[in-house]
């Protein structure tokens, strides 16, 4: 607006600009939408305290988790329905869990597909933390003398530290103010249009420059935990809180009747919508009730369960109860399985079949019906898939629970003429045959030499490569952020190169040109993943190596979900130590396959469950 005197132009855009921060100051927020477990049923509660949604407690029947996912299903007189993850409403699984059956409701573990109970095994980790639970609340517990100093315990920041992130907000913020008032100053009738513009524009950048760097310090609060046997307290973390109260949580020990540590559910301090966490701090109280949430992101788990338990609290933890088979059962295997007793899968002339003890086959399952056979190694077992002729699985199970060796098996499927892969053994043979081979013809290489890796040589493995829909997207994302480039700089430099019109003419092709040329050349020499027998590695289009691992010091491959970025590729050492992560996303399940095929174990490495060298190998 053409306002006089300039001063008054500049404060008031100064006051615009202030207006949104000022209100988010001033008023107080409005609470969101959450749902609520009690004796009424499961609610939906508005921002005014309002039921949006209800489920009565006298109409529900049971109710049900998924295992793979976390989705609770209310099973009711009429069928049954979806009502959402679990995760996103708000909800831990131990909580709800004990909420629930304190209510007199039945909850069920369902495997993926919701259809029957997943071997119960979920469902006995959830029945023997609340069993800890109840015997923590009923148990009476004297507060230990304090004789050890307060630990302090803390995590680093995820990201740049909150001064640094603070002045570059205050520089931007300065910068934009300079802009305006030097526009306002430069002339005593007022700016024209053109510096109306430039100081609208800036102001617009230093207001985003300000909320961003605001959200950013909002997610980037490290956790400190002071613990005594008193009380604990815990400060920062990524969360909203009440300006009225404390900035710090705290828990006084004579209310605690136990601390859950595992994953858990937190606030996302931007949306406020609940997001699952890696690390949390459920604490219990007497009644069975959950008291507090305590953030512990960023906290090492070995160090926080430690220091909390020799202080004196009762600390429950979701893996310290996992059974630790030593020999599979006959869970999941056909009913004529089990009843056999002594049965063992046997290789005949037209098929397979089912032995009794005395050798008697019982069951068959002709040459017609088997589209191939597969061995691989899964956690360190041996195991066989049955596909179909028409390529589909419909068996697969250890070779433990089928009484049968991987060497006989194979060996017998190949003398019967049946269709049979094991292509760890193949690998295996092909490698020590190339390995004689070549220490009996090739020049040995001088001693001392590290030179650059060089490429990986053709052998068994597989290439994985990022998926085709995610390369569409990076190639998309290119094009646009060099069109937005020539966008702006032609409005930014178009007077000064002939014209907006005539700069924006050849600007816009040479960006897309620029984009497509620019990400081609990068996709080209992008890594790629090789899994083989000997490891994993990283190697690019033209056979260079980024990195490789060899078997032995590979602990797990699969997903990290934990952090707040995108979930990632990533490559553990047996002692659950990051070694590398993969930016690109490959196709999970071919990764998977993959792994389980070559013997490298699919997920992070487990302590409590070390897995054998794959045998035969």
């Amino acid at each position: 607006m053409p306002i006089t005197p300039a001063w008054l132009w500049a404060a008031l855009i100064g006051a615009c600009a202030a207006l949104p921060w000022l209100l988010g100051a001033l008023l107080p927020r409005r609470p969101r939408p959450y749902w609520r477990l009690s004796e009424a049923g499961l609610e939906r509660i508005g921002p005014r305290g309002e039921v949006l949604l209800r489920y009565e407690r006298e109409r529900i029947e049971e109710l049900a988790l998924t295992a793979a996912d976390g989705r609770l299903t209310i099973f009711h007189k009429f069928g049954r329905t979806a009502v959402g993850d679990l995760t996103a409403m708000g909800f831990e699984p131990l909580p709800f869990y004990v909420t629930a059956r304190r209510l007199g409701l039945p909850v069920r573990v369902l495997d993926e597909d919701g259809g029957r109970s997943l071997d119960h095994l979920a469902e006995q980790r959830l029945a023997a933390q609340e069993a800890e639970l109840l015997a923590a609340a009923h148990e009476p517990r004297r507060l230990p003398e304090e004789r050890r100093e307060p630990t302090r315990l803390s995590a680093a920041p995820p990201g740049p530290g909150r001064r640094r992130v603070g002045l570059l907000c205050a520089l931007m913020g300065v910068l934009a103010a300079l802009v305006v008032a030097r526009t306002a100053l430069a002339d005593p009738a007022g700016p024209g249009l053109t510096g109306r513009l430039t100081a609208a524009g800036w102001t617009l950048v230093g207001a985003i420059a300000l909320h961003a760097a605001y959200r950013r310090m909002l997610q980037d609060r490290p956790v400190r935990w002071t613990i005594t046997a008193g009380r604990l307290v815990v400060q920062g973390g990524p969360q909203r809180r009440d300006r009225r109260a404390s900035r710090a949580l705290r828990v006084h020990a004579a209310e605690v009747a136990a601390l859950v540590v595992g994953p858990g559910v937190r606030i996302d301090p931007v949306s406020g919508q609940p997001v699952p966490c890696s690390l949390s701090v459920l604490a219990f109280d007497h009644r069975m009730g959950l008291m507090a949430r305590l953030p512990a992101d960023g906290l090492e788990e070995f160090q926080l369960v430690h220091e909390l338990h020799e202080h004196g609290y009762r600390v429950i933890t979701p893996t310290a109860g996992d059974p630790r088979p030593s020999r599979y059962g006959l869970d999941g295997l056909p009913e004529v399985f089990s009843q056999v007793p002594g049965g063992r899968l046997v290789v005949t002339d037209d098929g397979l079949g089912w032995a009794n003890a005395a050798g008697e086959v019982v069951l068959r399952m002709p040459e017609d019906r088997l589209g191939g056979i597969e061995l691989l190694t899964i956690g360190g077992h041996a195991w066989v898939r049955l596909y179909g002729p028409d390529g589909e699985e419909f068996f697969a199970a250890p070779l433990s629970m089928l009484r049968i060796s991987r060497t006989d098996l194979r060996e017998s499927a190949r003398k019967a003429g049946l269709p049979v892969t094991d292509a760890e053994y193949d690998a295996y043979l092909s490698a020590a045959f190339h390995g004689v081979v070549e220490a009996m013809t090739g020049p040995s290489a001088p001693e001392g030499d590290d030179g650059p890796a060089g490429p990986v040589e053709d052998g068994p493995g597989v290439l994985l490569d990022a998926s085709r829909r995610s390369r569409i997207g990076t190639y998309l994302l290119s094009v646009i952020m060099c069109e937005v480039v020539a966008v702006l700089g032609s409005l930014w430099l178009g007077d000064e190169l002939g014209g907006t019109l005539r700069t924006l003419s050849w600007a816009a092709p040479a960006g897309l040109v620029i984009g497509l040329v620019g990400h081609w050349i990068y996709d080209r020499n992008r890594e790629r993943l090789r899994i083989s027998p000997q490891g994993i590695a990283a190697v690019g289009r033209r056979g260079q190596v980024f990195w490789t691992l060899s078997r032995a010091t590979v602990g797990g491959v699969g997903i990290d979900e934990s952090g707040e970025r995108l979930p990632r590729v990533v490559v553990w050492s047996p002692a659950g130590r990051v070694l590398r992560q993969v930016a690109f996303p490959p196709d999970l399940e071919e990764l998977r396959r993959a792994c389980e095929r070559y013997g490298l174990p699919w997920g992070p490495p487990d302590a409590d469950r070390p897995a054998p060298p794959p045998p035969e190998l």
